[in-house]
Order: structure tokens, then C-alpha cells, then sequence
């Protein structure tokens, strides 16, 4: 399952749409990076850069250039070269570049000094993502200087920089046809990895154990990578957001909850579920468990075209609050806790985040200084958690350190939304039941 070549065609051509004629676009590749002496990271290509090539080697840099007579889309990149191709793989090489990428244009990496500064001439606007690699900022700089040397010879040097952060990720935000395949697939693929760990999981297990039974199923299938850091903290871990240590036992009457989702040609998935570690619920467990699986209902009920991105949020904090009032949890009314935010006490964290090709993906929450409306074709999770912190001397001990957090990524549709990672349970008679049939 991959996007068509003429799906990234179509991508430069409908980013050169909101471009002037006069100008120019420049997008660098990722680069290789090391880890330590003589070890590379796996690579990674750039995602907007994979975005809008389907080119998936380091040391790359793409043009666009709207009306340009010969030729509007121009690649630089790495030279065929056989002796590193036996080291470290194979090569397109400028004409694999054209022949398989359909760029109009060509050249290799080591040229970019000579033939970038005449493309640059005339030009009176550069799109360049200032701000992101140092290094190619002063070489874009170094180009524009080489320009500026030779106005006596009627040479032209573009007067603005433009971000092209905003046109890029607003096209990011709205996935098409072919990147929603994708995203249901990498969403069944980290739902049934979340299925093996509930399977797996028993008292005295390591939680990198469940961690690497999740990433086996993950690369079994295709995804070679998760999409992120993979989070399994059982007890009291669970109340670390970020918590990837993933180095203790799983003890008998704990919840774990697990965070994990794989990437699946460039595109994450993103899963989080809580279970006890025993397969079976205690009663302050089920209790705070399933204010959280309400909430998370509530929020992906209203979920469509239309709704505003922060009243999501809002719908969760409202139903969180209310139940922690009612578990005596907090002890003020509803409205005080909500202004005060006192709440945050337990939930600290906002409802979701976009969801593509990066995890935390891109596109503006607020538009003209006003939360956007959800719009068919987004991506997003929905995520509430609790988290009672283990030293809460402010709360019954029977809560104590227990953390809570049920996440599901979310397709808008034209008519409500679309649940992507709907194949892990989340009911607590479910998750139950699938523990004790394993």
C-alpha cells in the first residue's frame, strides 16, 4: 500500500497554484545523523519533503518554480556511485530522479553551488522554512550575497523570504483518499499490536516485554518503525505522560497503560489503552476508568464538520470535572473547578493533537486568532486521561497512583467521523474478557 507517483505530482502542482510566478520554493531533504562512533540512525525522510516527492534518500533538496518554461520542478541529489552503493544501498541518481519521480529537471547535490544562484536570479520571492538547519540558512544567504555581487551585471536578487510553513501544512492537514487508506491501515496495525499486549500481558512481565511484542507486530506487518517512542508504565508510571523507560515489572493489581502506534509509509497511527496488568478491574480503577471511556465517547460523538477544535477539549473537561466531583476527587462545584482550574490537577493535558505523517502532525489549531472548525478530511486523536499522583496526600489512598488515558485517532467524514482504531477494545467487560480467553 503506497501513494501513487501521480498523487505527488499532483501535490507540487497544487503547491505551485499558490505560488506567484516570480518565485521560488525550497525544500530540503532529512539527513543522515549519527548515533555514535561509526553508527548511523535509520534514516527518516523529511515529511514534507516526502510529502511532496516520494523521494526517500538524504542529501536531497527540491525546487519549485511555477512557470518556469523548462521545467517548473527541479531536484538535486546524491551522484550514482557504485562503491557506496555496495556499502550503503542503491542510488537514483538524477536520472532515476526523472525517470521514476517525474521531476522535470535533475542535477546532482555537489552542483547546487553553481546552478541554485542563476535559478535564483530574477526571482523576486523565495518560499524557505527559515529557522529549521543553520547551516542551510547561511547557505541560502552565501546564494543570495553571490546574486547581489553581480547587479551591476543585470543580475536580480529576490527581495522577499516567505515561511512556507502555512501553504504546505494546510494541504498536510486535509488527507486525501489514498493517505486516509493508509492511516486506517496503519491504525488496524497498531490496534492489533495493542491486542497482543492485552493477550500477553501478566503480573511479573517487564514492561519492555509488552513493549516488544507490540514492535515484533508491528515490523511482522510492514511497519518497520513506530511512529514514535512506544510508552508501556505500569502502576504508578502511568502518571508520567511521557514516561519510555519501560524498565520495571508489571505487578499484580496495577493498570498498564500503553501508548503505541506504528508508521506505515510515512503515515502513524497512534493508540493508547489502560488494563490491569491481572486482567481483572479493582473498583477505584473501573470507577476512574470509565469517567475516562465516557468523556472519550462524549468527545468523539461530537466529532464532525463544523464543531470547533477547542469545544472538543472542552467536552472532555467538562465530563472529567463533573465525575471527579462526583468521586469526591474534587470538592468544589462544577463551574469553580472549571475556572479555577483545579481540574488540571488530574487532567493536564489537551484532549488530541493532528494526526499524518508526523505524529504531532501540522496544520494551525486556530485560524485568524479563532479555533478552527473541524473539516472533512482532518485527522485528529482523541485522548483524555487521569492521572492521580502517587503522593496525592489530597485524595483517598485508593486512587493513588493511578493514570488513565484511552486514545483513538479520528477521521472527520462529510457526515460525523470515523473511528480509525476501533479494532482494540476499551469496554472494561471486553478488555476482560479478551485477558482471560487468552
Amino acid at each position: 500500500m503506497k501513494i501513487d507517483l501521480d498523487q505527488f505530482v499532483a501535490r507540487r502542482k497544487a503547491l505551485m497554484s499558490n505560488m506567484p510566478a516570480d518565485s521560488i520554493a525550497i525544500i530540503p531533504s532529512a539527513q543522515m545523523k549519527q548515533r555514535n562512533n561509526d553508527v548511523e540512525y535509520p534514516f527518516r525522510q523529511d515529511s514534507s519533503f516526502y510529502y511532496l516527492t516520494g523521494f526517500n534518500e538524504p542529501d536531497a533538496m527540491l525546487l519549485l518554480i511555477p512557470g518556469r518554461a523548462s521545467g517548473e520542478t527541479v531536484l538535486f541529489c546524491r551522484e550514482r556511485d557504485k562503491l557506496m552503493e555496495i556499502w550503503n544501498g542503491y542510488r537514483s541518481g538524477p536520472d532515476g530522479a526523472v525517470n521514476d519521480f517525474a521531476f522535470d529537471e535533475a542535477h546532482a547535490i555537489g552542483e547546487i553551488d553553481d546552478v541554485l544562484p542563476a535559478l535564483l536570479n530574477g526571482m523576486s520571492r523565495i518560499y524557505y522554512s527559515i529557522g529549521q538547519d543553520e547551516e542551510l540558512d547561511q547557505q541560502i544567504r552565501h546564494w543570495l550575497n553571490l546574486i547581489r555581487g553581480k547587479v551591476r551585471q543585470g543580475a536580480v536578487a529576490p527581495t522577499e523570504l516567505v515561511m512556507l510553513d502555512h501553504l504546505l501544512n494546510e494541504m498536510r492537514l486535509i488527507k486525501g483518499t489514498e493517505e486516509q487508506d493508509l492511516m486506517r491501515r496503519a491504525g488496524e496495525i497498531s490496534a492489533q499490536g495493542h491486542v497482543k499486549a492485552m493477550e500477553l500481558c501478566k503480573p511479573g512481565l517487564m514492561e519492555y516485554q509488552l513493549e516488544a511484542e507490540i514492535l515484533h507486530h508491528f515490523a511482522m506487518q510492514g511497519a518497520r518503525q513506530p511512529a514514535y517512542s512506544t510508552i508501556v508504565g505500569g502502576g504508578s508510571n502511568a502518571c508520567i505522560l511521557h514516561y519510555i523507560e519501560n524498565d520495571q515489572p508489571l505487578a499484580d493489581g496495577d493498570l498498564v497503560l500503553i501508548d503505541a502506534g506504528c508508521e506505515l509509509e510515512h503515515y502513524a497511527g497512534d493508540i493508547t489503552r489502560t488494563f490491569p496488568v491481572n486482567g481483572q478491574f479493582s473498583e477505584p480503577q473501573a470507577a476512574l476508568y470509565s469517567l475516562v471511556l465516557k468523556a472519550q465517547k462524549a468527545c468523539i460523538d461530537l466529532a464532525k464538520p463544523g464543531v470547533l477544535w477547542d469545544a472538543v477539549h472542552d467536552c472532555s473537561v467538562e465530563v472529567l470535572t463533573k465525575g471527579l466531583i462526583e468521586l469526591g476527587l474534587l470538592k468544589e462545584s462544577l463551574e469553580e473547578a472549571i475556572t479555577a482550574g483545579s481540574y488540571r490537577d488530574f487532567y493536564m493535558h489537551r484532549i488530541g493533537h493532528w494526526l499524518g505523517m508526523d505524529v504531532h502532525d501540522v496544520g494551525d489549531y486556530k485560524v485568524e486568532n479563532q479555533w478552527r472548525p473541524l473539516e472533512p478530511g482532518m485527522v485528529m486523536t482523541i485522548e483524555p486521561g487521569l492521572y492521580v499522583a502517587a503522593d496525592n496526600m489530597d485524595v483517598d489512598p485508593c486512587w493513588r497512583g493511578i493514570g488513565i488515558r484511552i486514545e483513538d485517532d479520528i477521521l472527520i467524514t462529510e457526515s460525523g467521523c470515523e473511528v480509525l482504531t476501533a479494532a482494540v477494545p476499551k469496554e472494561i467487560d471486553e478488555i476482560e474478557a479478551l485477558m482471560a480467553s487468552a
